[in-house]
């Protein structure tokens, strides 16, 4: 009997072949679409699960709440990891202190590179237990011993084995290799480390011996005891810091690693979601546009329910029961989409690579785990008797007496359910259009904010060695006098990003304001000539003053939070020294361009360690470029020629939204083409349908254009009532959207109106084709058969 199903499946959807091939090639590419999403989501929902204890393992976070403002953050103390092991013995079996200390020199022999590292007590590895490829975890508890990555390790040492090798760090330390340890996944909260450095190392002295309640610099990991949740710890330790903070409150909470990805937003110290938001918005873009596929088999199967209803007269007649026929239709839907997804998995494998550019992932196919292949093979079957139940249970009703006395028709309201699925399909796609616009949009409108420096032509360069420090003046003059930069100068970080916030007194400071914090950014005295900022009021820095090591500047946004009309001329201390405002500088966007501008302090000292340039105008980038890199060479000879573009580093902060604007914007392609292919097949079964009908209005005497307007009207009212749905949905949504963010840009009705007349414009050239040819067809073979 089964096999009979499909015999008579595979000769009806032969003999059909045009409905097949719109409702196979609409099936494949809403199930290629559910495929990648689905393993986008998947690759988001299994963030930091390739550390084997990833369930029991959280972070530290504190929350400062002030008067005005909450914030929760990973920066904690030091002092927190040596309380939590005294004090919460039966809260965590295990802790963990690390601080992130980013781009650094690695080199053996002839042989130097940069990459990242950070510095962690070796209980960091026991914790999260890297799979070691070499040597072993413990022998960090060795503060001249270093673990490094695999790729590290390749680039240094080739095929020969590292452990016990020594590497230079910086040009200027020692590390033994105790082990190589595999490159974490992309799919970690960790950027991939060249190397985990020893806690106890001397170099490290400032943050292992800190015991500062109130500086915050550095991370602290737990591993949760046993029947101990997070939420338990986090009321436990609640009130940790309370007593070392003044001016605000300061209280400690442990949050699983298994969110910190996906739920990194935190409002008055309660996650209030993140990330997860686009998880559920891909995950409902996937599961509309396969319904979009599932709607076109539903809408040309229930469109040709004449052609078949004598055969449904006849299998009825002969005995055939109810269920029979709608097992008999609903294999021919499961057999459609099983052809569906074979074509849609050749499709996600050749669409794979572009999406992962455009969602800077490493995905693929897993072709040999067992439990995808069950999982796909029910979401084939789940795809399947979706889009064939409609039709199924619509088709096996028809009456046979009626059928095949010739008095069946399929009634007034007959159309009335394929309208209200083309109306749903275009309602769809026409909030995704919105959508789309207006994340872009926005993007557009975090762009051309004014950044209150003139970030392009300027080029930053890491001091990771000695020989940097001790020849900058050297290197400085040498590239002024061949005209290679215009300015250049240091500062203790790149403008893309300031880093820091701390504390600041001032004159007249009242409790309510102890928590406002100040990007603290050391800075030489061409710094802002170099960068080209906006002084306000007062005085740049300047080599002509030798007192500018003990003065400061503040943007307007400290200004402001200071309570100063003008604060040039007032002392301020920071880390108990006193410095002198000599000048307001405009405001910057260093940080995100999404959220306020914090208050800003420029000190005229300190440790400086990024070299900021300013190419010469009216000469090739890369010309200049290569004479830079000769002078860095000659004065910095045991590292290569590292270079950023302060213009490049301000785009990735439109990153994220970019990535997810790309995403809707292919996604919301793929589902217009989707709608439009259906659409396609549903005209040309209704042109089919009244060819005789044509005939009949061209013989008395209708124009080409009357009936292609008869044909095209009712799909464009149908569009017509989709806009009016899908409106105030778009604007509920967007609107929703647009709050998460304090500066953003608005919905004007344009962007609503543009996107009906397209998807109208759209209708009318899919439905056009089919249209004009039935009304330019010769009345004589329209008429012929009567």
């Amino acid at each position: 009997m089964l096999l009979n199903y499909f015999r008579v499946a595979i000769r009806h959807l032969r003999k059909n072949r045009g409905s097949t091939i719109i409702n196979i090639a609409g099936l494949s590419t809403g199930m290629a679409i559910a495929l990648i999403i689905g393993l986008w989501i998947n690759d988001e929902l299994s963030y930091n699960h390739y550390f084997p204890n990833h369930g029991r393992i959280a972070q530290a976070m504190i929350t400062q709440t002030s008067k005005e403002d909450a914030y929760t953050g990973p920066t904690v103390t030091m002092p927190m990891g040596k309380a939590f092991r005294e004090s919460y013995k039966d809260l965590f079996s295990g802790v963990a202190l690390t601080h992130y200390n980013g781009d650094h020199l690695f080199g053996y022999g002839d042989k130097h590179l940069n990459g990242l590292a950070f510095w962690a007590e070796y209980q960091f590895s026991e914790m999260f237990r890297p799979k070691m490829l070499r040597g072993n975890i413990a022998s960090t508890k060795d503060p001249s011993t270093t673990l490094i990555s695999q790729s590290l390790a390749t680039a240094l040492f080739g095929n020969d084995d590292p452990v016990g090798k020594t590497v230079r760090y910086d040009d200027r330390i020692d590390f033994k290799v105790g082990g190589v340890y595999e490159d974490f996944p992309r799919n970690t909260t960790f950027p991939n480390p060249a190397a985990i450095l020893p806690w106890g190392n001397q170099e490290n002295a400032y943050h292992a011996n800190n015991t500062n309640w109130q500086d915050h610099n550095g991370s602290v990991y737990v591993t949760l005891a046993n029947n101990v949740t997070a939420g338990q710890a986090s009321a436990r330790i609640r009130d940790l810091p309370s007593p070392y903070t003044k001016g605000w409150k300061e209280t400690a909470l442990v949050y699983p690693i298994d969110k910190l990805h996906l739920y990194d937003k935190f409002e008055n110290g309660v996650p209030a979601g993140g990330r997860i938001e686009f998880v559920w918005l891909f995950g409902i873009i996937g599961g509309f546009v396969l319904l979009l596929a599932c709607i076109n088999f539903m809408n040309l199967s229930t469109a040709r329910s004449e052609k078949r209803a004598r055969e449904v007269g006849i299998r009825k007649t002969l005995g055939s029961l109810h269920q029979q026929l709608i097992f008999q239709f609903l294999t021919e839907s499961v057999l459609m989409a099983v052809v569906a997804f074979v074509l849609s998995l050749a499709i996600a494998e050749a669409a794979l690579p572009f999406f992962n550019q455009v969602a800077n992932k490493k995905m693929s196919i897993p072709w040999g785990n067992g439990v995808y292949w069950a999982i796909a093979a029910a979401f084939t079957l789940g795809t399947g008797l979706l889009a064939g139940s409609y039709p199924a249970f619509y088709l096996s009703h028809f009456d046979p007496v009626k059928v095949l006395k010739g008095g069946f028709r399929v009634g007034r309201f007959a159309g009335l359910p394929r309208q209200v699925l083309v109306t749903l399909q275009f309602s769809v796609s026409l909030t995704l259009i919105i959508g789309t616009v207006i994340v872009f949009r926005q993007i557009q409108y975090a762009r051309d904010q004014p950044v209150g420096y003139d970030r392009y032509g300027l080029v930053t360069v890491g001091i990771n060695t000695p020989d940097l420090y001790k020849h900058y003046d050297a290197l400085r003059e040498e590239l002024l006098q061949k005209g290679l930069v215009s300015n250049i100068a240091t500062s203790s970080f790149s403008q893309s990003y300031f880093w820091n916030g701390n504390e600041v007194e001032w004159r007249g400071k009242r409790p309510d304001q102890a928590a406002i914090f100040f990007r603290n950014v050391n800075v030489s005295r061409d710094y802002g000539r170099t960068v080209g900022w906006n002084m306000t009021r007062g005085r740049d820095f300047s080599r002509a003053f030798a007192t500018d090591s003990s003065s400061a500047l503040v943007n307007e946004a400290g200004a402001r939070a200071m309570g100063f009309a003008n604060p040039v001329g007032e002392t301020v201390k920071f880390f108990g020294k006193n410095y002198t405002v000599v000048g307001v500088v405009g405001d910057m966007i260093t940080n995100s361009p999404y959220e306020n501008i914090p208050p800003a302090i420029f000190l005229g000292d300190g440790d400086q360690h990024v070299i900021t340039m300013r190419l010469k105008a009216g000469q090739p980038a890369h010309t200049l470029l290569a004479g830079i890199g000769e002078v860095f060479r000659k004065y910095n000879p045991n590292s290569p020629f590292l270079y950023n573009f302060i213009d490049e580093a301000y785009d990735q902060k439109f990153a994220d939204e970019e990535r997810i604007g790309r995403l809707a914007a292919v996604f919301t392609s793929l589902a217009i083409f989707i709608s439009c292919l259906g659409l396609f097949g549903l005209a040309s079964f209704v042109a089919e349908q009244r060819t005789r009908e044509l005939g009949v209005r061209k013989v008395l005497g209708a124009g080409v254009v009357t009936l292609w307007g008869l044909l095209s009207k009712d799909f464009c009212k149908l569009v017509v009532i989709s806009f009016f749905i899908s409106m105030p949905i778009g604007y509920l949504l967007m609107n929703k959207w647009l709050e998460n963010y304090h500066h953003h840009t608005t919905a004007p009705w344009w962007i609503f109106a543009a996107a009906g007349a397209g998807t109208l414009l759209v209708t009318l050239l899919t439905v056009s084709y089919q249209s004009l040819k039935a009304a330019m067809m010769s009345p004589v073979k329209s008429l012929r058969s009567e």
